[in-house]
């Protein structure tokens, strides 16, 4: 019998052959949110609240001068730094720049208003912290007054355009201007039209609220009076601040408020560049406040007082009269 080869038979040479190892290397990327981001975004927060609170401890723990030393530590403004100011000696140890003890400045050179003028300082009509706040909330309130009386008239609404609210030197001043579709008065006349009628009701109601002066001011403008007339600008302009006087009384505020009126013509105009616009025609209702509230004139002889009687003094004996008189 023949032996096989057995490199000829399948069974052998899968026997003889060993199988091949195949290794397959996987490379994991970590990435999106399985990724250490947010770690970075995490530190970054923590850092930011443990400042904040920081802050708020600071601000818990320290004074007013204190506060202001850290201030002008971290953000000098001054060039030429002295001892012990603005944040010279130290962190907490310096001094605010407002602070004129330490400098060769007047007060009011350095600092803002709100620091270097007090609340409720009373100066002109302009400067002066406290007045300039109170005028403007009242020149507000009187406005927005005014505007919702108008709203709720509804055929009176248009006329808000017309009502110009305005600090004056001597108090708060309330325009009514005329234009090309509106007039107070009838042309060259002290009659009110009937539209002016209900504004100036609108505004008996809102001043009569009030318990400041007024002073009445009547404007014209500059056209020519027609040929023949004898009026002029200035009886017309007294004649519609008097016609605006009794309308506002008859609309409830105390005749005893108003302290004078007033013509002046076109001597005022409001549109200075053309004389002849009919918005230089307008009345001025002038509330007063003290600085222009007018003084009490003082009777007796050359504006003086006369003396106060003593307890004990006689009556003084009527002067004779003449059968004559």
């Amino acid at each position: 019998m023949a032996l096989s080869d057995p490199t000829q038979s399948g069974e052998g040479a899968a026997a003889a052959i060993p199988a091949p190892i195949i290794v397959k290397k996987v490379t994991i990327i970590e990435g999106g949110h399985h990724g250490g981001a947010w770690k970075v975004a995490y530190a970054d927060f923590v850092t930011a609240m443990m400042a904040f609170f920081l802050l708020l401890w600071l601000l818990g723990a320290t004074e007013e001068k204190q506060r202001k030393g850290i201030a002008d530590y971290f953000a000098p403004t001054l060039v030429k730094m002295r001892q012990e100011s603005a944040g010279s000696d130290g962190l907490l140890g310096g001094s605010s720049i407002t602070d004129v003890d330490n400098y060769p400045n007047a007060m009011g050179q350095t600092g803002t208003r709100s620091i270097t003028i007090p609340r409720g300082v009373t100066g002109g009509p302009v400067e002066g912290g406290g007045r300039g706040e109170m005028d403007s909330e009242k020149l507000k309130e009187l406005r927005d007054k005014i505007e919702k009386k108008l709203v709720q008239r509804r055929q009176l609404s248009h006329l808000a355009r017309q009502v110009r609210v305005m600090r004056a030197p001597e108090g708060i001043r309330i325009d009514l201007v005329d234009d090309a579709d509106f007039a107070m008065f009838e042309l060259g006349t002290t009659i009110l039209t009937r539209e002016a009628r209900g504004l100036l009701e609108v505004m008996a109601e809102t001043l009569k609220e009030e318990n400041a002066p007024l002073i009445l001011r009547g404007h014209t403008d500059s056209l020519p009076w027609r040929g023949g007339v004898t009026a002029n600008n200035w009886s017309l302009s007294t004649g519609r601040a008097e016609a605006t006087r009794q309308a506002l009384v008859l609309g409830g505020v105390a005749q005893k408020r108003i302290a004078r009126i007033e013509g002046v013509a076109d001597t005022e105009p409001l549109v200075v560049d053309d004389p002849a616009d009919p918005r230089n025609r307008r009345i001025s209702l002038l509330l007063l406040d003290g600085r222009g509230a007018p003084k009490p004139e003082r009777a007796g002889p050359a504006g003086r007082a006369p003396p106060a009687a003593k307890a004990d003094a006689k009556p003084p004996k009527p002067p004779a009269t003449s059968a004559a008189r």
